[in-house]
């Protein structure tokens, strides 16, 4: 005896003109706003790629109508850094942003950390003061300021006027790094001192390890600026080619090799890979050091 089990039919009820109206703004929605992402994705990096491609061509297909080279010239690379000159440029934009970095980054802490946690009269001028100076455009004191490095201590043609200032810390990195630390509480720094620690031994213990996303998009930011600076070396290392840096060479590149588009897209594309390559390995620590700092006054 075969025992029939009835199972309830579950009906769908067509979906009202109302609901269908609703999928289909989400849908189009969804479409507009990936479309848009895609297009400004390709806008930025269609040049990139272009430049790359560009830097494997030969010498008579570069900047011709083919986009993709006939033969990949990866020996362009190579006659890069056969140019006299080029590895020099490249040691000293190393120099100058990595040690600009940690000096920046070391001089830097001590005072945002006074300015985020201290309570002594004039800190609101301080704080004021540093602002101004990161409004104050770099051009207005040049002109002193070079009469200084080089008419007093001799140091034109160096990097030096660049990378001691420095040691002395930066409006913007100070800044930053205050307000990260206007988001730390209180309570840790006081509970360190209970425990005895001293106002350095605090900095070192406890706020340092707690600051470490912002102490990185600040570093990073320096990095960026000092690998990238065109404008001082330009002024203070423009008389010693030994002294250049990659952003200053490359121009000089460019006059050297004209017509040889392939090898200065080639040159454009290794100075560009080094700050690439920091910015993807440390963009998780970059982004969450910049949104994670407040605007606490």
């Amino acid at each position: 005896m075969t025992q029939v089990l009835d199972r309830p039919v579950e009906l769908k009820t067509p979906a009202s003109p109302a609901e269908r109206t609703a999928r289909r703004k989400a849908a189009l929605e969804w479409v507009a706003i990936h479309s848009l992402g895609l297009a400004a994705a390709l806008f930025f990096t269609l040049p990139f790629v272009f430049v790359f491609l560009t830097s494997l061509m030969s010498d008579s297909q570069a900047l011709s109508r083919d986009l993709i080279p006939h033969t990949w010239e990866w020996g362009n690379y190579r006659r890069v850094f056969d140019t006299p000159g080029f590895l020099t440029w490249w040691r000293n934009t190393l120099i100058y942003a990595g040690l600009g970095t940690v000096l920046t980054v070391v001089s830097s802490i001590p005072v945002a950390y006074a300015l985020a946690k201290f309570r002594f009269r004039g800190r609101n001028l301080s704080l004021m003061l540093v602002i101004s100076m990161m409004m104050l455009p770099p051009q207005v004191v040049i002109i002193p300021m070079y009469l200084f490095w080089a008419k007093q201590l001799d140091l034109s043609g160096t990097l030096w006027p660049l990378i001691i200032p420095m040691a002395f810390g930066d409006a913007f990195s100070i800044f930053l790094l205050r307000q990260f630390l206007m988001t730390i509480p209180n309570e840790y720094v006081d509970a360190a001192k209970v425990d005895g620690c001293g106002d350095f031994r605090t900095l070192i213990r406890v706020v340092i390890p707690m600051a470490r996303p912002g102490i990185a998009a600040v570093a990073l930011f320096q990095f960026f600026y000092a690998w990238n600076d065109y404008f001082g070396p330009q002024i203070y290392a423009s008389e010693n080619q030994n002294a250049w840096t990659l952003s200053y060479g490359l121009e000089s590149f460019k006059g050297m090799h004209h017509t040889d588009w392939n090898l200065t897209m080639a040159a454009t594309v290794l100075v560009m890979a080094p700050v690439i390559l920091v910015f993807f390995f440390a963009q998780k620590a970059f982004v969450e050091g910049v949104t994670l700092t407040g605007v606490k006054g």
